[in-house]
Parts: C-alpha cells; structure tokens; sequence
C-alpha cells in the first residue's frame, strides 16, 4: 500500500510540476490576450452578494462574469475534482480552507500570484488559512467561528468566566432546564477547550504545521477533557446532546426556551430567529486558567481552478471580489463576515452584536488546520470525547488511544 501511496504522489508532484509550468506560458500570453468570459462556482444561496461586484468587474475590464451555485461542503470539491481536468470547470470556485492543502496537493487548485500590498489588506489568520506548504492558495472571503449566544429573557447578561457559567448552571439546575450547553463530543467545538488549556493539533514552525508532532494527550489536552467531563458528569449538560444527532439537539433545546445559552455560530442564525428568540451574542466566556477559549476558525475563500485557460484574469476577478469595497457590500447582503483590516472596526459592521461577537472570538482563535493529515483527527477525537463524555473512559486513556490511532492512520494513509 505504502509503495501505491508513493507512486501516486510522485505522479501528483509530476502532474502539479506540468499545470505550474502550462500556468506560467498560460500568464505570458494573458499579457497581450484576455478571455471573453469567467464563471464562477459560488456557495448556494450566496450568489446575490456576487453581483454588484461582477458588474463593477465587467465594467472596468470588459470581461463577462457568470456564476454558479453549488453546495460548498461537498459538491464543489468532488465536482472540481472531475470537471477541472476535463475542461469544464469553473475559472474561480469558492472553497472552506480546510480542504485547501488535499486540494492543492491533487493540483486542483493553483497558488495565486498577488502583490504583496493586496496580501496585507487582510488578517494574518485568513492569509494563514489560505496557505499552504508555504504558498498563498486563495485570498479570504469570509470568516466564522463558534461564539457564546444566550437568550435574553432567560440570562439577562453574559456571564465573563466559564466558573461564573458554572455556578450559574448548578444553582439553575433543574429538569428539563439548562443554563448552558455546547456540543463538546465534537471536537470542532471541544478544540476551544483543550486548546485553550495549552493543547495543540500539530506543532507549527514557521508557519507550517508538523503531522508528526501532535499534542492531543499533552497535560493540556488532559486538563481540557477534564474539564469538559465535568459538566457531562454533573448532568449540568443531558445526554441526549451527546452522539450525531446532538447538535440539532441543542439547537432544538434553545429555539423552545429550555436554555439559557449556548456555544454555537453563525449556521444557527436564522433558526434561532425564526424561533422568536431574542437571542444575545458575545466572545466565550475565559476558561478556569482565565485564558480564552481558541476556537478554531473557518475561513471561506476564493480559488483559481489549476486548468483554467486564465488564470491571470481568474486572479484578477479574486482579487476584484475580496477588495474592501466587494467585500463590505457581501457582509451588507449576506451577513458574512470579512476578514478584511480595514473593515473589522467598521462602525456599521460592528454595531451588530452577533458580527462583532465573531471577530472578536476570532482574534484569540487559531484557524483549523488545512493539511490533508487532519482528515485522521476527526473520528478518534469523537470518540475519545464520547467515551469520557459518557464515563467510559478516563480523559488520559481516551486521549492516549486517539493519539495512537491518529497516528496510525496518518502512517497507513500519508506515509512514504
């Protein structure tokens, strides 16, 4: 197996060596050459915020713009996948980063070649995100992450530390009634925690994250399962939001009433509206160490398809789509948030409790790793957490089997 794994990355390095050298004469010729059309594959219900900047773009470079919608998890990847090869993929797509670095090594997706002085219009976490194996491979759109919501005719503030969270939950403590919950048998949501605590993913050096350096059985990782298991062990959180269905659990228990808050994100939005909650928003409460919880944070980008005739141009319209201006007009349309410097105090933008919430939970996030070896983390996590979160399982033994199966599994599926 380990032999075919070899082979096929030999023929990827050789693949990807051939679309950077058929990319280099495609920029040449663009010099004196521009194409008459682009297209776009945007995230599905998102494409009214592309419009007023596709016009800006045809007007000023005469180049016709057309879009898309697909549906981002999946579709897009797996369509890029075979349509880019085959000539019928779109010039720019739309990606989440974490699927950047499998993307970039299948050469798929194809660094983008920007002034420096464009780069800098953004967070250093969202270039971060965008990059991988140290090559700029998108420029940011979007960012999320999870934050503290609560209802307020049930917790009329927000509580500062997560043992004021506690005491509040343990003097509420009743059937049926919940002060606080937050999906920490996934650990999307749990990372905060451990992280907070002092664990990590992958080492990073330099800017690049080491898969044979992983710090989920360090004493911080120990302390942040530890402490998670508290909340299980006290029935201050129900069983029933523990396993696959337990998000929609929690979400469902806040939009009747029955919670006072939550940690969730923007993907709740719209539920919690509907519901008639009035629902609060701020940074997560700081841990027992009086350190912030480390949310990860999801960045979505725009990125120039690896076999598009015109990637010179395709670059271009990225870089037309993420500028300040585009990108304040798509929070005003769609309400995502920009990773953009010069936006992040902006008074219009900040003035919403819920936006403001998330940039400032992002500023003391770490972003989620974009290595093909983080696909290895997710199961052993979940079920590390599940075991403790159920009282199967000391954190220590839990965590320690985790490491070894990630391990393992990063060995069998990365490996030379």
């Amino acid at each position: 197996m380990k032999k075919i794994i070899a082979a096929l990355s030999i023929l990827t390095l050789v693949s990807a060596c051939g679309i950077e050298e058929k990319r280099d004469a495609e920029w040449k010729k663009q010099d004196e050459e521009k194409p008459k059309k682009l297209v776009i594959w945007e995230e599905k219900g998102k494409g009214i915020a592309l419009q007023p900047a596709i016009k800006s773009f045809e007007e000023k470079y005469g180049i016709k713009v057309e879009y898309k919608e697909l549906e981002m998890s999946n579709e897009i990847k797996e369509k890029i996948r075979l349509d880019g090869p085959a000539g019928t993929g779109p010039d720019v797509l739309t990606l989440p980063h974490d699927q950047i670095g499998q993307l970039a090594l299948e050469g798929v997706i194809a660094p983008v070649n920007v002034e420096s002085s464009i780069v800098s219009t953004f967070t250093d976490q969202s270039i971060q995100a965008e990059s991988y194996d140290g090559k700029l491979y998108g420029l940011p759109k979007a960012i999320e992450t999870p934050i503290f919501l609560y209802n307020k005719d049930l917790m009329k503030q927000a509580p500062k530390t997560m043992d004021e969270l506690y005491e509040i939950s343990k003097s509420n403590q009743k059937a049926g009634q919940y002060s606080f919950l937050a999906p920490w048998d996934n650990f999307y949501f749990a990372n905060a925690v451990l992280s907070g605590m002092g664990s990590y993913v992958f080492k990073e050096e330099k800017k690049l994250l080491d898969p044979t350096d992983i710090g989920l059985h360090s004493d911080g990782a120990i302390d942040g399962v530890s402490y998670i298991s508290k909340w299980y062990n006290e029935n201050l959180f129900p069983k029933g939001i523990i396993g696959e269905n337990g998000g929609s659990t929690l979400e469902a228990l806040f939009s009747e009433g029955k919670v006072g808050s939550v940690m969730s994100g923007p993907w709740s939005f719209e539920s919690f509206k509907s519901a008639g909650i009035d629902v609060g928003a701020t940074t997560l409460p700081l841990l027992p160490n009086n350190k912030p919880m480390k949310t990860f944070i999801g960045v979505k980008g725009w990125h120039v398809n690896s076999f598009s005739p015109y990637q010179k141009w395709a670059t271009k319209l990225i870089e037309h789509l993420t500028n300040a201006e585009n990108a304040k007009v798509r929070y005003e349309t769609v309400e995502e948030i920009p990773p953009v410097k010069s936006l992040v105090n902006d008074p219009s933008i900040r003035k919403n409790e819920k936006a403001k919430a998330i940039i400032d939970q992002a500023a003391v996030g770490e972003p989620m790793p974009n290595i093909p070896e983080m696909s290895e983390v997710w199961g052993p996590m979940v079920t590390a957490l599940q075991l403790v979160a159920n009282g199967k399982e000391e954190p220590k033994t839990a965590l320690d089997d985790a490491v070894k199966t990630i391990k393992d599994q990063i060995e069998a599926n990365h490996g030379s």
